[in-house]
Order: structure tokens, then sequence, then C-alpha cells
């Protein structure tokens, strides 16, 4: 689990709003469309590995991927949420 104070400083790169954890629910979602091989990250490049968690944006356009407890706080790492209900 990440760190809560790390939490509280960290915002997107690009645009420094604030991110929040988001539910084990959308985080399976992503999970199901990466196993499937559909899902891009905002680089263009197909994710194949799953995440563990993630950090949504505040205007909730993109999701920042966490794995093994590191939080991915890189612009083309981030996951565009078009297509998910959230």
């Amino acid at each position: 689990m990440v760190d809560k104070e790390l939490l509280d400083i960290l915002c997107c790169p690009e645009t420094k709003q604030d991110v929040t954890l988001v539910d084990n629910d959308l985080v399976k979602k992503i999970n199901e469309k990466i196993s499937q091989g559909t899902l891009k990250n905002r680089g263009g490049e197909i994710i194949k590995e799953p995440i563990d968690a993630g950090l949504m944006r505040e205007d909730k356009k993109y999701l920042y991927p966490i794995r093994e407890d590191i939080p991915i706080m890189l612009i083309d790492e981030a996951i565009p949420m078009e297509g998910f209900s959230l």
C-alpha cells in the first residue's frame, strides 16, 4: 500500500492537479482490458502489465498506475479513462 504521506504530496506531473486512490472495482476493470490486450497508455503503447492500484487525476481524464507499491507518475504511462464508467 502506498504511504498516505506520499499520497498527500503527489500530483499530476502535467497539470499539477491532485490525485486520489481509486477503488478496487475500477482496478479490476482496467486489468480486464489489460489482459485482453486492448488498453493503451497515453503514449500509445499497449499496456502489458496489470496494475495493483491507481491514482486518478482530479479531472478524471487520466489514471496513473501503481505497481508494487510504486506510483508511476510519468505522463506517457498514464491510462486514459475514456470508455470507463466512473
